[in-house]
């Protein structure tokens, strides 16, 4: 765990994350109605995909699973 946390691929998976996250609240919270909350996963997951493949690269390059954070 304490070479994941090094890692700064871990950290921008993280920060990229964390940046969908908030671009969502921010663009969609103010207009928020059903329509929005049905299409909630789909647009969250696209803002999740930068996140994902940076992540994904972070673990191709430290080898996996053996330096992956615990519960994953």
């Amino acid at each position: 765990m304490k070479s994941a946390v090094r890692h700064p691929l871990f950290w921008l998976a993280v920060l990229l994350s964390l940046l969908g996250i908030g671009a969502f609240i921010l663009l969609f919270a103010p207009i928020f109605n059903i329509y929005w909350l049905i299409l909630a996963p789909i647009i969250l997951t696209l803002y999740q995909l930068p996140a994902i493949y940076v992540f994904n690269l972070w673990k191709k390059r430290t080898g996996g699973k053996k330096n992956a954070p615990d519960g994953i």
